[in-house]
């Protein structure tokens, strides 16, 4: 596929598509509004310009009603532990306003649907990917971990980390190194994220006897975990530099936005306050989205 230089109208469509997300997402969906930022920024590093909007729509619809289909299904199997958490009891399901089989009907077809809008418009490997991420998310994290291991969200945040595979797919047909670079920093961002959200819902995951790790191994544990994890993170963001993928303008924000997520994760670990729990949380959204937009506005440097 031909590619554009990517230019200062390119960067400032995909600001706006972020804005317009931000603006659009409640803050229990933020994470939502990070998943999208990602497909758009693997898009435009994928294509080096801005790719037609006839292969970013139907990437965009088909990547959201795969999630949504994960979703729905998840929410079906969890409607059970769901009555219980205080943070889910007013979802549709435990609510009463939908049925559950009508749930994973829905569910079902949101995933046909989008197997087949990706086959057909973007390209086989990309629908697949999508559809990867349903079934890893549905029976190996769903089924599989969130109710018998510790390690459910290391592991499960995989399939969190595939829309970024499915945007570099939709323009490459292919999934080279940078794209599995985009997705560790995705699967290495989801444990200090989650962990620090089950450290202010602790006792619903105890009711429900989900096994988050601050239940099984203590809030100490999980602070130093989420410490390693965002420095992790950080090293990771820095290897795309490393090997020519991106320019000095992303390494200079990378270690900015990371470090103060990890100064945020060492300040959890050491004052062992719900507030610090909460600030790493909220900022871990802010993250993941700012450090997208940096890789498209990197783009438009001229030295590169």
């Amino acid at each position: 596929m031909a590619s554009l230089p990517f230019n200062a109208f390119d960067a400032a469509v995909y600001l706006c598509l972020a804005v317009a997300v931000i603006a659009g997402f409640r803050s229990g969906l933020l994470r939502s509004m990070a998943t999208i930022f990602g497909y758009l920024a693997a898009m435009a590093i994928a294509y080096r310009g801005l790719p037609p909007w006839y292969l970013i729509i139907p990437t965009l619809l088909g990547g959201a009603m795969a999630a949504g289909s994960a979703n729905c299904i998840n929410c079906y199997i969890d409607r059970d532990i769901d009555q219980i958490m205080g943070r889910t009891q007013r979802r549709s399901l435990p609510a009463g306003k939908v049925q559950p089989t009508q749930a994973l009907i829905f569910g079902v077809v949101l995933g046909v649907g989008a197997f087949i809008i990706l086959t057909a418009f973007v390209n086989l490997l990309s629908a697949a990917l999508a559809c990867s991420a349903i079934l890893f998310y549905v029976f190996v994290y769903t089924l599989g971990l969130k109710r018998t291991s510790a390690q459910n969200i290391v592991i499960g945040g995989a399939a969190g980390a595939v829309p970024v595979l499915v945007g570099w797919a939709a323009v490459t047909g292919n999934l080279s190194l940078p794209a599995w670079w985009l997705f560790a920093i995705i699967f290495y961002w989801t444990p200090p994220h989650f962990w620090a959200l089950s450290l202010l819902i602790q006792k619903d995951y105890e009711k429900a006897k989900i096994p988050m790790l601050p239940v099984v191994m203590g809030e100490q544990e999980t602070r130093k975990q989420i410490v390693l994890y965002s420095l992790l993170l950080l090293g990771v963001t820095l290897i795309l530099f490393a090997m020519g993928a991106m320019g000095l303008f992303y390494l200079v924000s990378a270690i900015v936005l990371g470090g103060i997520l990890l100064y945020m994760a060492v300040r959890l670990w050491r004052d062992q306050t719900k507030s610090w729990a909460r600030t790493l949380f909220w900022y871990s959204n802010c993250y993941l989205a700012l450090i997208f937009a940096v890789m498209v506005i990197d783009r438009v440097i001229p030295y590169k």
